[in-house]
């Protein structure tokens, strides 16, 4: 959420970075107008308590002096009064309601560095990576027997059952066997193992409050791509970025115990409400799948460094992997709506030609810690300043996938494949799949 003292101090300021994300600026001048508008019914509502408490007084004192008449009329003047306080307040909650609710779905400002641009055709490639590219090897070329699509390769190895998993749930609900059902677990334990120098794992639930969802910017936005438990007034997370927001919703953390730093494995659930005419076979885009996530909450000096180490954490991943990725600098008109900036990777796929996003790592500046009210206390060396120094202020948060499984998934059949049929994983996950890397047709 956007502060409101932002767009009092400097609308021009804000209309100008939103509309870089195209929105326009009759949104922000509306929150300027409804933000006015409350604060001159909130102090015509303290101004009426303070006559109506002195009308108090003078009825108090004309009673003591028997002076019915003068008692009388006061009365009737702070019955008056009262009546109009109460109008007053209820404009005021009315206008700051429709306020909240306008600046819930005001977008975050894009990072000044966040490359110009309206859509994905306009972000900006960062810089690519191949096996043996440090060693000066030229990018390889597709061979031939790897373009065979994920679900074919899949169904022919027997590792992926797409008909069953439809059977069960409906389609893009894809069902896993045998080895492939095998790697997804040890990608999750591999992924968790490389993280767990820095980051805290966390299991966290994964049906949540509303608030929750609102916190991250999922809600209300984007409620059509959510499950929603009415029943229960639950959600299914999209994301571990979710819980992971709301960890310390409403605490004052000390600056001392900052950055904290968090690695969550979910199910993630996405209805995809938008994937109608777009690519829906095999398990590129699905409705459920396992992510491991790293968040973290800073202050705005460390949150730099913080962007960068979970970025070069997923970078790691796919290099392990050695998958074939690159990594794209959005553009603020195709930022998410709580991100300030973001750093996507794209592996590609040979099967289907294609780069596929396998993490979004975004920084968020402090978007989410103000819906989630997630604030630090400045340090013992700020204490000592000014009380201005020692209020507490709203942390930075940060996440990214690291990784996002079924695309992974998919890139490591296709990239592995062999001339034979079979698929070829990578070394670093010999110790998790008792040294098979090899997925073969069943006999």
């Amino acid at each position: 959420m956007l502060d409101i003292r932002l767009i009092r101090d400097d609308p021009e300021g804000v209309a100008s970075a939103l509309a870089r994300r195209g929105v326009d600026s009759e949104a922000v001048l509306r929150a300027r107008e409804l933000d006015a508008r409350a604060r001159a019914h909130l102090t015509s509502r303290d101004q009426l308590r303070a006559r109506i408490k002195a009308l108090s007084r003078e009825v108090a004192a004309a009673k003591r002096s028997n002076d019915d008449v003068r008692a009388a009329a006061l009365a009737a003047e702070s019955r008056r009064l009262g009546e109009e306080e109460q109008t007053a307040a209820l404009q005021a909650d009315r206008l700051h309601q429709a306020l909240q609710d306008l600046l819930l779905e005001l977008p975050n400002l894009p990072a000044d560095d966040a490359p110009d641009g309206a859509g994905p055709q306009d972000n900006v490639e960062l810089r690519r990576w191949w096996p043996g590219c440090s060693e000066g090897l030229p990018e390889p070329a597709v061979l031939e027997h790897q373009r065979v699509p994920h679900w074919e390769i899949g169904a022919a190895l027997g590792v992926l059952d797409l008909e069953r998993g439809a059977r069960l749930a409906g389609s893009m609900f894809p069902l896993f066997r045998g080895m492939g059902a095998r790697v997804l677990r040890a990608l999750t334990s591999f992924a968790l193992d490389q993280h767990a120098d820095a980051y805290e794992e966390i299991r966290p639930p994964t049906l949540v409050l509303t608030e929750t969802m609102t916190a991250t910017g999922h809600l209300p936005k984007f409620a059509d791509e959510a499950y929603h438990i009415e029943r229960d007034g639950l959600w299914a997370i999209p994301t571990a970025e979710v819980p992971l927001t709301s960890l310390r919703r409403g605490e004052i953390i000390d600056e001392e115990e900052l950055p904290l730093r968090f690695t969550a494995v979910t199910p993630c659930y996405r209805r995809e409400a938008g994937a109608a005419g777009r690519e829906t076979r095999g398990v590129l885009r699905v409705h459920e799948f396992d992510k491991v996530e790293l968040f973290a909450y800073a202050t705005p000096e460390q949150a730099p460094a913080i962007h960068e180490d979970i970025t070069a954490r997923a970078e790691a991943l796919l290099q392990a992997l050695g998958l074939r990725y690159r990594v794209v600098d959005l553009c603020a008109g195709d930022l998410g709506a709580a991100s300030a900036r973001t750093f996507d990777l794209e592996v590609y796929a040979p099967g289907s030609d294609r780069w596929l996003e396998v993490s979004s790592v975004s920084w968020y500046r402090d978007y989410q810690a103000r819906r989630a009210n997630v604030r630090y206390r400045p340090s013992g060396s700020r204490r000592a300043a000014s009380s201005s120094d020692r209020a507490p202020r709203l942390v930075h948060t940060l996440n990214g996938s690291a990784l996002a499984w079924p695309r992974i998934w998919a890139a490591l059949l296709e990239q592995g494949r062999q001339a034979d049929g079979s698929v070829r994983l990578p070394d670093c996950l010999a110790p998790y799949l008792n040294g098979e890397l090899t997925i073969s047709a069943p006999r």
